[in-house]
């Protein structure tokens, strides 16, 4: 005796199979996004950099290094947030000329630069204030390297030189006296 499936069963079953592909897709796209978090965590584990101040007004930040061995963290320049990467064998703080862009910063007297690619022309800028966690300076010296791809900003010596750096193990804290 064979059984034939009427249209009612043979809808019910594509709806079935439909469920089954859907929730696979879902799964996907959940462990995607969980992946992609945690891989996000490894590159910048200072995505909102904590500081304090203490009893004599010293202000802190502790930085966290990241898988790559990097300080990496989010700050603000201008009011406008951006990934800073630390950087001491730069001179300045370097932005690249997209990021320039988007930050309404202007180009100023052009010059040449020694980058880990080579020599480039440059232009000098001025950042009005640079801020990471609770330290803010203002007057910073910066570059637009048009050279510099993405929007990560080199956080150079011209922001750097005014704080006191200690490296411990896994940290870098950064004193604003």
């Amino acid at each position: 005796m064979s059984k034939e499936s009427g249209p009612a069963e043979s809808s019910t079953r594509r709806f079935g199979k439909g469920m089954i592909v859907g929730a696979w897709v879902l799964l996907l796209a959940l462990l995607t996004l969980a992946f992609h978090s945690i891989l996000e965590r490894q590159k910048n584990p200072n995505r909102t950099p904590v500081g304090q101040v203490d009893a004599q007004g010293v202000r802190q930040v502790v930085l966290e290094r990241n898988r790559a061995g990097h300080y990496v963290a989010n700050g603000f320049i201008n009011g406008s947030q951006v990934t800073f990467l630390l950087d001491t064998g730069a001179t300045d703080v370097a932005v690249s000329a997209d990021l320039a862009s988007r930050l309404g910063l202007e180009k100023g007297l052009p010059f040449v630069s020694q980058t880990a690619n080579g020599t480039v022309t440059s232009w000098r800028t001025h950042l009005d204030e640079v801020r990471i966690g609770s330290i803010t300076l203002t007057g910073i010296r910066a570059s637009i390297l048009p050279s510099m791809t993405g929007m990560e900003v080199l956080l150079g010596m011209s922001f750097l030189k005014q704080l006191e750096l200690v490296q411990r193990g896994g940290t870098l804290t950064l004193r604003q006296y």
